[in-house]
């Protein structure tokens, strides 16, 4: 049991540290944050390198992936 709970504390840092990350980001952004937030969520989710912003409309997003899940 006990290292199941350590396996599962393990699993579980990076996503605490990413959304620890992810938090700080924001709270750096001042005008516009929830829309610069997404376009760096779009240009992280991109295939390749992005040379405009119009090659983001077409890119996956995290909130697209939220909201198909079913």
């Amino acid at each position: 049991m006990r290292m199941s709970l350590l396996r599962h504390a393990v699993q579980q840092e990076p996503f605490a540290e990413l959304s620890r990350f992810r938090c700080e980001f924001y709270s750096c952004l001042t005008r516009r944050a929830d829309a610069l937030f997404e376009l760096a969520d779009a240009v992280l989710c991109a295939d390749g390198p992005v040379r405009s912003l119009v090659e983001l409309s077409s890119a996956p997003t995290v909130q697209d992936a939220v909201v198909q899940t079913p």
